[in-house]
């Protein structure tokens, strides 16, 4: 079987070698561009204003990605259990867009609005809302090198390689932690949108 059959990748073969270096760079970036935003570094005026209603719905939309997302890991940990490789890659690709959508419509909608507040008693968000966020936002943070590793080393090896790798081993954390945090961030959104 080829590479392209099995589903694996040597797509980018000159990456090969640099997979943690790469990593490194892609996280150190991608959390300097997800903390800008979250902490009102990036000017609102240097953003596209969308209207009331589209901001209104970056919320709900998130929450169904969050599901949709909980899904196609669920079903790519299946499928590699199995041994159809194939449908993994598709399914954590895919998983991968949905967290980097999720990323950037939470962020756009942070950046222009600031972050939202908790409507609800104080003594649930100093017990409950805060820790959930907390570790929702810790868990999606400590995720992002491994996603980044786990996609990296299955794109830069044929199949048969990735299976001899760390791949194997940072994916099922990755995976778990990603379902973790995917699941507490419905139960923020749940309890800012929904409860109170």
């Amino acid at each position: 079987m080829t590479t392209s059959e099995s589903g694996g990748g040597a797509a980018l073969p000159q990456l090969r070698h640099h997979v943690p270096a790469v990593t490194a760079v892609l996280s150190v970036v991608s959390l300097a561009l997800v903390f800008a935003a979250a902490l009102g570094a990036v000017p609102a005026g240097l953003l596209p204003r969308a209207p009331d209603a589209v901001l209104d719905a970056i919320p709900p939309v998130n929450a169904v990605i969050s599901l949709v997302a909980i899904g196609t890991i669920v079903g790519g940990w299946r499928a590699i259990r199995r041994g159809d490789a194939r449908r993994h890659a598709r399914l954590m690709v895919a998983s991968f867009a949905l967290f980097a959508t999720f990323l950037v419509l939470y962020l756009y909608r942070v950046a222009l609005l600031g972050p939202t507040e908790f409507p609800g008693p104080a003594v649930v968000e100093q017990f409950v809302y805060l820790p959930v966020l907390g570790i929702h936002v810790l868990l999606a943070i400590v995720c992002v090198p491994l996603l980044y590793y786990v996609l990296l080393v299955a794109a830069t090896r044929p199949t048969s390689e990735v299976y001899g790798s760390l791949h194997p081993r940072v994916g099922r954390v990755a995976a778990s932690l990603w379902l973790v945090s995917f699941s507490l961030g419905i139960v923020v959104y749940a309890l800012l949108y929904v409860v109170y």
